[in-house]
Order: structure tokens, then sequence, then C-alpha cells
């Protein structure tokens, strides 16, 4: 590709990082995206493929996926390789590493049953430890680190999507979730609000099998007198340090609502923020991460047992 083809340099994006840390995902979510993708492509023919006649368009941004396995792979080669072709001016180069705790990955491998390339016949932990020693240099290196110790499949494609999607070169993208304190904490959230100090529904037998998203719960949630006040200065807050972002180039943010099981008053509490947010001009997506998980008796205890009610 030569610098006349295209007035707008050729968006590069190079996705590496540990085996088992997700690079599949995150190029099947670019993929979606419209990028073109290559797996386990040999670094050091990246020049050769740029230049070659058969090269993508400089509209249509390019991935391309390595790691350890890959043939010739040399971390050193590949930072010297891109750095010369990062001078370029027809090139936007970026570098995406993802991680993963030791501990992660080691649960990872054996959920799969899958044998670590590099262990051979010794436990996953000791191909995990050589690998990351062997990738170390491109880690420190790296444009871009996403840790995915805490992430589920969805947390990281919807980290690729905010990162990399379309709408990133056309302004900051907003995004609203709901989430259950007792199944851990958001890993990628900007902005948390804890709304337990609520009257939980789910201690209304009727209540309890509906979610936030049902009138009746949305009712029980309006009629608790903090719920005014509170949500009105948490959206009051959210619109003053929306803009503010913005300024500071931040192109994406996830608003975050807890409460204990997910299913209730978090529910409800981001499906109203959407709502006001669409009514300010902008375009959030909504994710409720535990609407669908196991029975809330399970993380919130049940009536009879309880001693405290959140």
């Amino acid at each position: 590709m030569t610098e006349s083809a295209s007035s707008a340099p050729q968006r590069l994006l190079l996705v590496t990082g540990l085996l088992g840390a997700g690079k599949t995902t995150a190029l099947k979510v670019l993929e979606d995206l419209g990028w073109e993708v290559i797996d386990n492509f040999p670094v050091r023919l990246l020049g050769r493929l740029i230049d070659s006649a058969d090269a993508p368009a400089a509209d249509t941004p390019l991935a391309i996926g390595f790691d350890s396995r890959t043939r010739g792979f040399d971390p050193n080669k590949v930072i010297g390789l891109v750095k010369k072709l990062a001078g370029r001016p027809d090139l936007e180069i970026t570098t995406l590493f993802l991680d993963c705790a030791g501990s992660e990955l080691e649960r990872r491998y054996n959920e799969t049953r899958r044998r670590h390339p590099l262990a051979q016949d010794l436990p996953a932990a000791s191909g995990i430890s050589a690998e990351r020693e062997v990738m170390e240099p491109l880690r420190r290196w790296a444009d871009l680190v996403i840790s995915t110790t805490q992430f589920t499949s969805n947390d990281l494609q919807q980290a690729i999507r905010e990162r990399f999607g379309e709408n990133n070169a056309q302004g900051m993208t907003v995004s609203v979730s709901s989430f259950g304190f007792a199944r851990g904490m958001p890993p990628i959230a900007d902005l948390v609000f804890d709304m337990r100090f609520l009257d939980n529904p789910h201690w209304d037998p009727v209540l309890r099998p509906q979610t936030g998203q049902d009138p009746a719960v949305a009712n029980h949630i309006r009629l608790d007198p903090a719920w005014h006040e509170a949500f009105a200065r948490i959206r009051d807050l959210v619109l003053l340090l929306l803009p503010r972002y913005q300024a500071q180039g931040k192109a994406y943010v996830n608003i975050a609502f807890g409460c204990t099981g997910g299913r209730h008053r978090s529910v409800f509490s981001a499906e109203q923020m959407a709502a006001e947010l669409t009514a300010a001009g902008y375009k959030p997506s909504v994710l409720h991460r535990n609407l669908t998980a196991r029975a809330a008796d399970l993380v919130e205890g049940k009536p009879d047992a309880a001693v405290g009610r959140t």
C-alpha cells in the first residue's frame, strides 16, 4: 500500500498476550466491528503484507493476532519492526496486550482440559510462567494492556467494542450496567453507585421472582422515600461529569449500578439512568450482568435467616 492510495493512514492493531487471556474473543469482536482480521500471522512478514497488492484498503482497519506459538516469534524483533513501521505516515499502529493472572489461567486450562503449549508434560503453571517471562518485553512496550483476570467473555467483548468500535471515532461511548455485589465488582466500571440503601424488593415474596424491569418492582422502589432525591443527585452528577470526560478525550464511560443480587434495585436504577441519558442526547448501551443469574436466594439469603436486610 502506498501513501498515495489514501490520505488517511491505515489503522493497524496488533493483538497479542498470554495464551488463554482472550485473544480469540477479542479478534472475533473486531471482525464483527468491521476490522479485517488475521490470526497467527508471522509478524516478521508484516511489512511485506502492508506493502503488497492484496493489502486491505486504507479505510478498512486491520487487526493482526499473534502469540508465543507464532513461527519465528521473538518479542524484541517484533518491537523493533513495529517501531520502524510506526514512523511511516501511512500507518497508525496500536499494540494491544491481553494479560491475565496465572491462577485464573490455570483455572481456565483445567476447566477446558487443554494442555498449555509450553508446558509439555509439566503442569500448566510451568508453561504459564515460562510464557510470561518470554512475553514480558511486549507487555511493557504495548500501547494498551487489558487484564482479563476478572473478566467474563462478555466483559472482554464490551471492552473491545468500547475501545475499537466505529463510534469511538465519532465521540465518547457511554454504557450503563447493573450488577450484584454478591458476585463481585464489575472490572471495567468508571462510576459505581451502590443502591443497597433502597428498600429491597427481594423481601416481598410477590416481587422476588420479578426484576427491576417489571412495573411492580419499579413502583416498589419509587415508593422508597430516598429514591427520588438520591437518583436526582446521581443523575445530575453524571450529566455534570460526562461532558468533562469527553473534553479530556475519554473514549468510553461505563456507569454501573450495584445492589446485592443484581436483579432489582440496580436494574431499575440502570434503566432509569439510560432513559435520562437518552433524553439528554446520549446513546447509551445497557447491560444487566446478573439479570439472568441463578436464584437470588443463593446470594441474598432467605428471609427467615436474615439478620439484617440490605
